[in-house]
C-alpha cells in the first residue's frame, strides 16, 4: 500500500514537472534543426555541425582572420529580431594549452558583409572575466560588466555608461559557469531594456538611452567566432520567442 502510494505520488510529481517545463517553453520556436546549417550561413572553413551542435572552429591552418559570424538566414535572407527571449546552450574550448577562447551571441546587429557583424553581443569566453557581459561589437564596446546594472546615455555626443546597481559579485556569478562544458544562456531584449542570464543567474541588466539612433531597435542574429588562438565553440537547443506588449 505504502509503495503504491509513493509510486503514484512520484508519477504525479513527474507529470507536474513535465507540464511546468512544457508551459515554460510555450511560444518558443527552434532556430536550429540539430542536423545541418539550414537557415544559417557563415564561412564554410569555420562553421559546421558536429555531434548535433553548431560548431565554429579555428586551427593554426585555418585562423579566423578577424572576428567572423554565423548569421541566421531563414529562407536565404537575413532574419531580424526586435523584442524577444532567446535560449540556447553553449560550450567553448581552447584548442591547445593557451587557454584562450571568446565568442558571443549577436542580436539586433548590423551585417557589414563577408560574415562580419556589429552590434549588441551577449559575450562569453573560456576564461573568468567576460562571460555574461553586454558588449557592443565594432561600436561602443562594453555597455555592462558582469554583475552590473547600467544605464547607457549620450553625453556631449559621446556614449557614457552609468552603473546604477548590482546583481552580485562578478566572481560569484563566474562560479556558476561551467568550464569547458555546456552552459545555458538566455537573452531578453524588450524595448531599450536588455538582460542576460547564464545557468539561471542574471549577469547584466542594461537600459540603453542613447540618442541619435545608436540604440538598435532591431537587427540580425548571429553567432561569433573570435579571432586569435585556435578554439572551438558549440551551440545547441537554440530557440526564440517574440515578445510584444500586445501579448
Amino acid at each position: 500500500m505504502k509503495k503504491s502510494f509513493l509510486l503514484a505520488l512520484g508519477l504525479l510529481v513527474f507529470a507536474s514537472q513535465s507540464n511546468l517545463r512544457a508551459a515554460d517553453e510555450a511560444g518558443f520556436k527552434p532556430l536550429f534543426n540539430g542536423k545541418d546549417l539550414t537557415g544559417w550561413e557563415g564561412r564554410k572553413e569555420h562553421w559546421s555541425v558536429q555531434d548535433g551542435a553548431i560548431t565554429g572552429a579555428t586551427t593554426t591552418e585555418h585562423p579566423a582572420k578577424g572576428n567572423n559570424f554565423l548569421i541566421w538566414r531563414p529562407n536565404g535572407k537575413n532574419g531580424t529580431v526586435s523584442d524577444f527571449e532567446l535560449r540556447l546552450s553553449y560550450k567553448i574550448v581552447p584548442n591547445g594549452d593557451h587557454g584562450f577562447g571568446n565568442s558571443g551571441i549577436q542580436y539586433r546587429s548590423k551585417d557589414f558583409g563577408d560574415f562580419v557583424v556589429g552590434g549588441y553581443q551577449a559575450d562569453f569566453e573560456a576564461g573568468k572575466t567576460y562571460s555574461g557581459i553586454l558588449y557592443e561589437e565594432r561600436m561602443d564596446g562594453i555597455l555592462a560588466q558582469r554583475g552590473q546594472k547600467t544605464v547607457v546615455k549620450t553625453v556631449d555626443g559621446k556614449t557614457k555608461v552609468e552603473v546604477v546597481g548590482s546583481l552580485g559579485k562578478s566572481e560569484d556569478i563566474q562560479a556558476k559557469i561551467k568550464d569547458r562544458d555546456w552552459n545555458d544562456y538566455v537573452v531578453i531584449a524588450k524595448g531599450n531594456h536588455f538582460q542576460h542570464f547564464i545557468n539561471g543567474v542574471q549577469t547584466v541588466d542594461v537600459v540603453d538611452e542613447r540618442e541619435g539612433g545608436k540604440g538598435a531597435k532591431e537587427g540580425v542574429l548571429a553567432l561569433q567566432l573570435h579571432a586569435g588562438q585556435p578554439m572551438t565553440v558549440q551551440f545547441k537547443n537554440i530557440r526564440i520567442k517574440e515578445l510584444s506588449d500586445k501579448k
